[in-house]
């Protein structure tokens, strides 16, 4: 009896080992597995990084910082300046995240707080697939029939209400095109809503219902739940959301190139036509059939490398900032 007992704790010893050394080889594959990942992150960053300054450095060289203060951009000459292109896409993507961060947080607390149930998965599916709609439906609905609208009806009023304002009427000039910078900010609003709204109302779900209905029972209005209890508690994931939101209004392409009006000047109104990095590159990227050419449009994609890593690096910075304050 006890040789069987001493086989069966001896079998049971040798399985135990087998099942730790399993976990061991497993554990080990998973880090290693986790770390390659990491590290090809990182090399891809680095070797989009290298592409991009090898392919501008001929613009770079030749231009030097001048390239980010020009705004001439005239291919015949080889004369070429980012500065349009840069305000352009900074314009747009700012005008577009202040239209569409109270919108899609305002819709986010709608459906978490205020919808009716049987509500909710419908306007939530509508609002999710706004998202799949691909860009270029966006530039094409936005080129025949929101700019028509837009000229006929909403720019004329607009103009004729700041007309004689100072700031306000240059910054509101006609003549109403219809297309212009105004548009592309309205197009791409309606573009990374969605993701906004999507994002936050996820985050919005992930609060505790205990701090909500405490609350609520210390006579908390909706209003005051929302701005002490839920945005607080989600910060870090609405901030996702929006630097998502931002992220895709920076390097969208075509839904701008159709409605922008791809004109490389400068102008103090919404309302005249433009141009972004990325609308330039579509635009001009086949046509380009000098060295210097193609090295100015990389060096446009070089810049707004740059523009998106400062932005998120930001964005990084502020949330640190916000969690720091809210620790001490």
């Amino acid at each position: 009896m006890t040789a069987v007992s001493e086989a069966a704790t001896s079998s049971a010893m040798r399985t135990r080992e087998a099942t730790v050394r399993r976990f061991a080889v497993t554990d080990m594959v998973f880090r290693a597995a986790t770390r390659a990942s990491a590290i090809l992150v990182l090399v891809l960053l680095g070797g989009v990084a290298i592409s991009l300054v090898a392919g501008s450095w001929e613009a770079l060289s030749k231009f030097g910082f001048s390239f980010l203060t020009t705004e001439s951009w005239n291919p015949v000459t080889e004369n070429f300046g980012a500065l349009a292109p840069i305000y352009g896409t900074i314009v747009t993507s700012a005008i577009a995240i202040l239209i569409a961060v109270p919108i899609g947080i305002g819709i986010a607390v709608f459906l978490t707080e205020l919808c009716p149930r049987p509500l909710r998965r419908p306007i939530g599916i509508a609002v999710e697939l706004l998202a799949g709609i691909p860009s270029i439906i966006y530039g094409i609905w936005g080129l025949f029939v929101f700019a028509p609208f837009l000229q006929t009806t909403i720019q004329p009023f607009i103009i004729s209400i700041f007309h004689g304002i100072p700031g306000l009427s240059s910054l509101f000039a006609g003549p109403p095109y219809g297309i212009g910078l105004l548009t592309s900010s309205l197009i791409l609003a309606i573009m990374v809503l969605p993701f906004i709204t999507s994002i936050t109302k996820d985050v919005f779900d992930t609060v505790p219902a205990v701090l909500k209905e405490s609350a609520y029972g210390i006579g908390c209005t909706t209003w005051e739940v929302t701005r002490r209890v839920v945005i607080p508690y989600t910060r870090v994931g609405i901030m996702g959301g929006v630097m998502l939101g931002l992220g895709r209004a920076l390097g969208e392409t075509m839904a701008v190139t159709f409605v922008i009006g791809n004109a490389h000047r400068i102008s103090a109104s919404l309302f005249a036509p433009g141009t972004t990095i990325s609308a330039t590159i579509a635009n001009e990227f086949t046509e380009a059939d000098g060295a210097l050419y193609t090295s100015s449009l990389v060096a446009l994609g070089l810049i707004l490398f740059i523009i998106t890593f400062i932005i998120l690096a930001l964005a990084r910075y502020m949330l640190l900032r916000i969690d720091s304050r809210t620790g001490a």
